[in-house]
């Protein structure tokens, strides 16, 4: 079976999204798995590897399918012309925003017309995007405007743990007017569909987290539970889904962890995020359920910080491109077994 090809977007060249690139195409157990190809800047990638010392080869492509991938050579596709010297690690600068959002489009596109079977991302900068005249929250939001997805959801996904969002990039005091039934029931349902066909789990046990300490206290901290999420729970339950809650988050993480649940639905970002980077900081994987093509992230942000230092880690990349190419491999399963041919091993 021919490997898929997985387009990786560089993200924000002056972040650490191009140096943990470089390192985790050095690593041989990548090319096992997929046809890795990256969707950037030859320069700046071409710089990372001459800082790192590592003898790699950055080889521009125009056939992404027709090229030898293979340890030693990063295949790039070729999608600005920053000057890379120019590129300050750890400053972020609204110059490189059109071109951190182009990446974006072309891998989108890629994915949609079939030339590659998934996108891994590396990470953005949201502010320096909307400086540069695109106004999205991240990459979820701008992914499903690119796919015409109304359905979609934020799942994050760790060794102990998995947590898909309600809502995500907000501000706090603004989450409970964003709650629904119906958004809510959506998130269940596009997890609990995700999970059968992604993750090979036949039927998913999901936990709907309280949105308020100790799920309202009976609607003593708040109504929420009652008016607005336990509707949601018993509409999936209507639909076959197996869905409990809701559960204080308080001790929910704790049984979830230990392998009672195979998903926790969060009402907000860091409800669940919070637990998940605490057990799975350096190797947990964002993905972005419901949408009409794969997409896996790192689970970090730009790290500044690092930038340029050498000391950026790429597990969590390496593990989005391993889901990356497990998702396309299972959808590729699937496909053959509607099509009614031989079932792909």
């Amino acid at each position: 079976m021919e490997l898929s090809v997985i387009g990786i977007t560089m993200g924000d060249p002056a972040g650490v999204g191009p140096e943990i690139i470089v390192k985790a195409l050095s690593d041989p157990r990548i090319f096992q798995i997929c046809r890795p190809v990256v969707l950037g800047d030859q320069g700046v990638i071409s710089r990372v590897v001459q800082i790192l010392g590592l003898e790699l080869k950055v080889n521009t492509v125009t056939n992404i399918r027709g090229e030898r991938y293979q340890t030693g050579i990063i295949n790039l596709l070729n999608l600005s012309s920053l000057d890379a010297n120019a590129v300050a690690w750890g400053k972020p600068d609204e110059r490189f925003g059109k071109a951190v959002v182009d990446y974006i489009k072309a891998g989108t596109k890629l994915a949609l017309d079939g030339e590659i079977e998934a996108i891994t991302t590396a990470p953005i900068n949201k502010a320096v995007i909307n400086r540069a005249g695109y106004a999205y929250a991240g990459h979820t939001e701008l992914f499903a405007e690119l796919t015409h997805t109304k359905d979609y959801v934020m799942m994050l996904t760790g060794e102990k743990l998995r947590v898909a969002l309600v809502t995500t990039h907000c501000r706090l005091k603004d989450v409970a007017a964003l709650l629904n039934t119906q958004r809510i029931f959506t998130i269940i349902k596009v997890t609990n569909n995700s999970l059968k066909e992604y993750f090979a789990i036949s039927k998913p046990r999901i936990a709907v987290a309280s949105l308020n300490p100790h799920g309202g206290e009976g609607g003593i901290f708040g109504d929420e539970e009652e008016r607005i999420i336990i509707p949601a729970i018993n509409r999936a339950k209507d639909a076959g889904i197996d869905a409990v809650g809701t559960l204080p988050s308080d001790t929910l993480f704790y049984y979830a962890s230990r392998g009672d649940y195979d998903v926790v639905v969060c009402m907000y970002h860091d409800q669940g995020l919070i637990p998940l980077k605490l057990l799975s900081f350096q190797n947990a994987v964002n993905v972005t359920l419901g949408l009409p093509i794969i997409r896996t992230s790192v689970d970090h942000g730009t790290a500044y910080d690092i930038a340029g230092t050498g000391k950026a880690d790429p597990e969590s990349l390496k593990n989005a491109i391993t889901l990356a190419a497990s998702m396309a491999n299972k959808r590729r399963k699937l496909s053959k077994d509607m099509s009614g041919n031989l079932t792909l091993c």
